[in-house]
């Protein structure tokens, strides 16, 4: 299927692994120019060289930290203008509520919550302007099946369905969108010392190890099996094409049945 997305321009915020680099490379592939976001020269140059020796044609990197305003701003400035905005930047951490710091709360929220607020501001006016433009959050199936082990994270993906649902509503009536993605447990660099860090025997094989998590901590998943971050892209590739038009304000979940309930 054509998903209609040549000569789209696409930024991705934290581009370079995991999540990020798969949706970069499903829009470089379907024929967007893409931009991708790092704050390593290093990283951002072998994601440029791993998309473009998949077929993406058109991939280019902007050094800059989206999770801070100073950052979001050189992103702003060296790219004025993009017709879909993936605001995919985010991190995680494992800890107890009562162990968790006003410092850690901070931190996750300016990474996670306001680099999407920072970019979708900058970027969502002339969207309306050119009545065209795609949103999408990258949230997490944690937004509403809260982990008692990571609460702040959870907050901050739950805070970003808010955004998506709130900004898509200041798109009455034109052909700009914003929706949400919820991932489940997805296969991502960092992913394996993540898992070894909730293990009984964190020495044991790493295919030990994440059957375990998926009968303990995440029993509900009805994958039982990690998601891979290609099959993410591919949801949010369509998101970002035209053929997406009627879905506006969704929180799309992604997350292999892991959440009980049908809405």
């Amino acid at each position: 299927m054509d998903l209609k997305l040549t000569d789209k321009t696409a930024l991705v915020t934290g581009g370079t692994a995991g999540i990020g680099l798969e949706i970069a490379r499903a829009l470089a592939n379907e024929g967007a120019h893409v931009l991708i976001t790092g704050r390593d020269q290093g990283k951002l140059d072998a994601a440029i060289a791993d998309i473009k020796a998949s077929g993406g044609a058109d991939v280019r990197g902007i050094l800059a930290d989206a999770g801070s305003g100073e950052g979001a701003a050189d992103i702003a400035r060296a790219a004025p203008s993009v017709d879909i905005l993936v605001n995919n930047l985010g991190i995680y951490e494992s800890k107890a509520f009562g162990d968790i710091s006003d410092e850690d709360w901070t931190r996750l929220f300016d990474v996670n919550v306001m680099s999407g607020v920072r970019l979708s501001r900058a970027y969502l006016p002339g969207m309306l302007e050119r009545n065209w433009g795609r949103i999408i959050f990258i949230s997490s199936e944690s937004a509403i099946a809260i982990p008692q082990d990571m609460i702040h994270y959870a907050t901050t993906k739950t805070a970003q369905l808010s955004i998506s649902r709130g900004l898509a509503q200041l798109t009455r009536g034109t052909n700009v969108t914003v929706n949400s993605v919820l991932p489940g447990p997805t296969r991502s660099e960092g992913i394996e010392a993540f898992l070894r860090s909730q293990a009984a025997d964190p020495s044991a094989p790493i295919k030990t190890i994440e059957a375990e998590f998926f009968a303990t901590a995440r029993s509900s998943s009805i994958l039982q099996r990690m998601i891979e971050a290609r099959e993410i892209a591919d949801l949010v590739a369509y998101l970002a094409s035209p053929r997406s038009a009627a879905t506006n304000g969704a929180a799309l979940r992604a997350e292999g049945g892991l959440v009980n309930a049908i809405a």
